[in-house]
């Protein structure tokens, strides 16, 4: 029997003047619609994790994108058996993804973005398409580093991402003449950190555009050892997108 339970993650860096007004408009939705699941509102945009049948997320999405802000997200998806969350909750944040570095507005202005399948062609072949080597940074904290990462990464153990531009500023050395593509789960802690390399000096930075799960979406499991970290229920999941075995 086919798994039911649409899973989606998305995120948009956008100025939010009416966040708690948002709030409330999110929760009755998503109620309404008996989804599960978070969302984050913040100043700087939203960063959303839901599950229902397929139906309802489209329902929820149809709506959303009524919104002029939101009409351009699209959402990462994978399936499992039942939602992984208990309960829908809306929180309030200073921040959707927390760096505390409050000169990074993602919304004045993306880093470049790599797609999955250019990085794949760039790692099969050893360099990218200018013929600088690549260099994968992993932006995870380090227990999520330890389910599962791509093959010769640069992981400097974070405890929080909070810890990100420190271990950056001691290591830029290591990045010169070469081309760095920042990744994480869903795109949204690399889009910092992408933003961040580059306002600090650091040349030739990418964001791997939708993160891991864009890229087994579309790659599969291709340079990639062990499974992805999700924040939720399933604890983890495979290239194939499927809830882990393992986790």
């Amino acid at each position: 029997m086919p798994m039911s339970i649409l899973n989606i993650s998305a995120y948009k860096f956008v100025g939010l003047d009416d966040c708690a007004a948002l709030r409330v408009a999110f929760q009755s939705r998503c109620d309404a619609l008996e989804l599960k699941g978070t969302i984050l509102v913040a100043p700087e945009g939203i960063n959303i994790f839901l599950a229902a049948p397929r139906d309802r997320i489209e329902a929820f999405m149809t709506w959303l994108r009524e919104d002029t802000r939101f009409a351009d997200i699209v959402p990462k998806e994978s399936l499992s058996d039942a939602a992984p969350f208990n309960r829908m909750r809306v929180r309030l944040k200073k921040e959707i993804i927390t760096m505390r570095a409050p000169l990074i507005r993602p919304e004045a202005g993306r880093a470049p973005a790599v797609a999955p399948g250019d990085l794949r062609r760039w790692l099969d072949q050893g360099h990218d398409d200018s013929g600088r080597p690549v260099v994968l940074l992993d932006t995870r904290n380090d227990y999520e580093v330890d389910v599962g990462t791509f093959e010769n990464v640069v992981d400097y153990r974070l405890p929080s991402f909070t810890a990100f531009p420190e271990a950056v500023a001691a290591d830029r050395d290591r990045f010169a003449g070469k081309t760095v593509v920042s990744f994480c789960t869903g795109g949204i802690r690399c889009e910092k950190a992408a933003i961040h390399m580059r306002d600090v000096g650091i040349d030739h930075v990418y964001q791997l555009e939708g993160g891991i799960l864009k890229y087994f979406e579309e790659v599969g499991g291709a340079h990639w050892r062990g499974d992805c970290f999700v924040f939720d229920d399933r604890g983890a999941v495979d290239p194939t997108l499927a809830p882990s075995a393992d986790a």
